[in-house]
């Protein structure tokens, strides 16, 4: 809820909410190209300590969330991938920034 205060919780979600938020918008902007989730090969993600984790990183819910897109009966594309650890990112409400490279398929 974009309109929530600064800071808190309920103005972006957790690791996972924001993971999936991030993962569909690459989602549409793959399909704008004419390709897919499949056509991934693969993800760089970056996370910060979650605060209202004690402070540690929610690699728990990046792989939930990973799973949701991938790995799956849906998408058995297993793309490669890195996890990296950040004290922040550019936006400090941000848990997980996640680059995609993806490849057009041979026609």
């Amino acid at each position: 809820m974009r309109n929530a205060p600064p800071g808190s919780r309920e103005r972006y979600g957790d690791t996972k909410t924001q993971a999936v938020s991030v993962l569909r918008i690459i989602e549409e902007r793959l399909k704008e190209h004419g390709l897919s989730m499949r056509d991934v090969v693969y993800l760089r993600a970056y996370l910060v300590p979650d605060k209202e984790k004690g402070g540690t990183i929610d690699v728990q819910g990046w792989n939930e969330a990973y799973g949701m897109f991938f790995n799956n009966a849906d998408n058995p594309v297993k793309p490669a991938r890195s996890t990296v650890g950040v004290a922040a990112l550019v936006n400090p409400d941000w848990l997980i920034e996640i680059e995609a490279f993806a490849v057009f398929p041979r026609r």
